[in-house]
């Protein structure tokens, strides 16, 4: 890193005062000169290199207040369950059941967090206080775990068309907590049964309505293209064979498409909260697409990709590859000068952010910034021990827009 990459990087450094946002009055002070970054930009997309660093969800809940108050947010799309996230939609819209139960129906232990409930009982308390217009949604993006939606949509089925019940009963019962490649072998059979339900509502459309309302048929179908979304992710495998996409890939898409009609209906900018490998603007896990390079390609420079970083400390995330260990504490130090994260310590060593697209004009930032270096980045789970010698490649001027640096990480605290 030359001199002067180094003076840019320390002269554009945005300090970050406090990660705390649960203030009645917050001073929005410090992010203040993130409102000329993010004026002409529709969708943010707000990453995190683990699913378990406390410090991670903190800041994350202090920009989206700022979006929201400030900046004219209206929406939240998460990570998590396209179906499930509806109950925390209502419990934030409407106060609807308890906020805790809503987090825990997601399905993700990742959001069962003390830190992810402060920022739901947040937006209930925002939105008990503006007009409806105003209010900030709560919406999963993510086709997987589509319990809710068959059993919602078996409800619906028992008033539309009785014969056609009982879906938990079959095979489409299979995609409630079904993973990503984990039903390859029924791949045909399950497809079209969950196509068959979008053909079966969207041709007696006419006649359902007249029966049990229009409002009651959209419903339905809203939730017949969740699940034939979650057999696609489901059935197919992990990684694709030149000409059609794996189970990744696709998942990815299925998201950037969950965020596109969001916003569209979305009065307001949208926040998007995921992995760093989801929202960067390129391919994560070397050749999948990520989310945030077709919200790249949908919005242009109106899509910008935050990644955050952590220096030091510990996370939370699952041992070994199983999903049925209980996720706990890893401590990992310094990445060291070969990684992104310790060059930007090594200028600015406190918590601080960077937008990225202010060095394009400066020839030997826009050189660094298109070398080839390496990140840290944890899913819900890492290997043993070695996770901490892991780092991940990046071109940084391929895959983020900015830069947000926590110097230590922290695990996030597990709801009981």
């Amino acid at each position: 890193m030359t001199e002067e990459v180094r003076q840019w990087l320390k002269e554009n450094a945005l300090p970050l005062r406090d990660l705390h946002a649960e203030a009645s009055e917050p001073d929005h002070g410090d992010l203040e000169p993130l409102r000329k970054t993010l004026n002409d930009v529709r969708v943010l997309g707000m990453g995190e290199a683990t699913h378990g660093t406390a410090e991670f969800f903190r800041l994350k809940h202090r920009l989206l207040r700022f979006l929201v108050e400030e900046m004219g947010c209206t929406a939240l799309a998460m990570e998590a369950s396209a179906s499930a996230a509806r109950a925390v939609d209502d419990h934030v819209l409407h106060g609807t059941g308890d906020a805790a139960d809503a987090l825990a129906g997601l399905g993700f232990w990742t959001w069962r967090t003390r830190e992810m409930l402060d920022v739901v009982e947040w937006m209930r308390e925002h939105n008990r206080t503006v007009p409806r217009e105003r209010a900030v949604r709560f919406v999963g993006i993510d086709p997987q775990r589509c319990g809710p939606a068959l059993t919602a949509l078996d409800a619906a089925l028992r008033t539309l068309a009785p014969d056609r019940a009982d879906l938990g009963g079959g095979l489409l019962g299979t995609l409630a907590d079904a993973k990503p490649g984990s039903l390859t072998g029924q791949r045909q059979q399950i497809l079209a049964e969950a196509r068959a339900l979008v053909r079966f509502l969207e041709q007696g459309r006419a006649g359902l309505a007249a029966r049990a309302g229009a409002e009651t048929v959209d419903d339905a179908l809203g939730h017949a293209h969740r699940i034939v979304a979650a057999a696609d992710v489901a059935s197919r495998p992990l990684r694709g064979d030149g000409e059609e996409p794996g189970a990744l890939a696709v998942r990815d898409r299925y998201m950037a498409q969950e965020v596109i009609a969001l916003e569209e209906r979305s009065p307001g900018k949208v926040a998007v909260w995921a992995h760093n490998g989801h929202v960067m603007t390129d391919c994560y896990a070397g050749d999948v697409p990520a989310m945030g390079q077709h919200l790249r390609s949908h919005y242009g420079e109106r899509y910008y990709a935050l990644g955050l970083l952590f220096g030091e400390g510990a996370f939370r995330a699952r041992p070994g590859n199983s999903a049925t260990r209980t996720p706990r504490k890893h401590t990992i130090a310094s990445a060291g000068p070969r990684s992104v994260e310790g060059l930007l310590a090594s200028v600015t060593p406190e918590d601080h952010l960077v937008d990225l697209r202010g060095g394009r004009a400066r020839p030997a930032v826009a050189e660094w910034l298109e070398d080839r270096r390496f990140v840290r980045s944890f899913g819900a789970s890492v290997p043993r021990v070695t996770y901490r010698f892991h780092l991940a490649p990046t071109v940084l001027a391929r895959e983020y827009d900015g830069l947000a640096y926590v110097a230590r990480s922290t695990p996030s605290t597990p709801l009981r």
